[in-house]
């Protein structure tokens, strides 16, 4: 009996694990595995080709992320 609890304990556990781990993987992706300097400059491209900043700003701002 009490071997039957804990075995269908584990199995919930686990499911409540691997449900949190697909959500924070799918739900994320701009974070998961991408280093916050290459996301930075991600987001510097982006507003560089929005027109958000010219490109003298957009040189110094990458100079500044890569040192």
């Amino acid at each position: 009996m009490i071997f039957m609890l804990l075995f269908w304990g584990l199995i919930i556990v686990g499911l409540v694990f691997l449900i949190r781990w697909l959500i924070q993987s799918t739900g994320d992706r701009g974070h998961s595995g991408v280093s916050m300097s290459s996301n930075a400059t991600d987001i510097l491209k982006e507003r560089y080709a929005r027109g958000e900043i010219n490109r003298g700003e957009f040189e110094s701002m990458k100079k500044d992320l890569l040192q």
